[in-house]
């Protein structure tokens, strides 16, 4: 039976690691966001795993199934296809298990987009829910879903997006 200092020691082993891995996950899902705004699709590929499970039908109802990585990529290139975007991730809430954890968070989205020569944005706004998965030392991302609470603006903005061939 450890004596109380081991216990004391484990305990705090213990501690630290979950909060190695809260603040492992919140990277993990902030960089989902900045990758998008970026552009970069390299570091958006390494935050998934191989298959993703997508659930987004608040913002569209054909946005409800398993994608492999490449897949992925290519559906949000083609959504992500504005002047510029801005996505906030706010008031994370985890549920560690193990190698498998859950973050829920608050989105705030900007999209902004000039078509025939005038500005127009439409803000979204509501909660991502991450299902991750342990890979070594960091997290990545295996299934997540999106649900819309609110929005303002011209939300033609995601039609025309869709339209552009970059």
């Amino acid at each position: 039976m450890p004596h109380e200092g081991q216990a004391v020691a484990m305990i705090e082993e213990t501690e630290i690691r979950r909060l190695i891995d809260r603040a492992a996950i919140s990277d993990a899902v902030t960089a989902y966001a900045s990758a998008i705004d970026t552009h970069d699709w390299d570091w958006f590929r390494s935050l998934f795993t191989d298959s993703v499970f997508i659930d987004f039908r608040s913002f569209d109802p054909s946005l409800y199934r398993e994608l492999t990585l490449d897949e992925l990529v290519d559906i949000t290139r083609r959504l992500a296809a504005f002047d510029a975007t801005q996505h906030l991730s706010t008031n994370h809430v985890h549920n560690i298990e193990g190698d498998r954890a859950r973050c829920i968070s608050y989105m705030h989205a900007g999209h902004f987009l000039t078509h025939n020569g005038e500005q127009h944005f439409c803000f979204l706004y509501g909660h991502y829910t991450h299902e991750l998965q342990r890979y070594g030392d960091s997290w990545k991302i295996a299934r997540y879903g999106l649900k819309v609470t609110a929005q303002h603006g011209d939300p033609r903005v995601f039609e025309w997006a869709g339209l552009r061939q970059d």
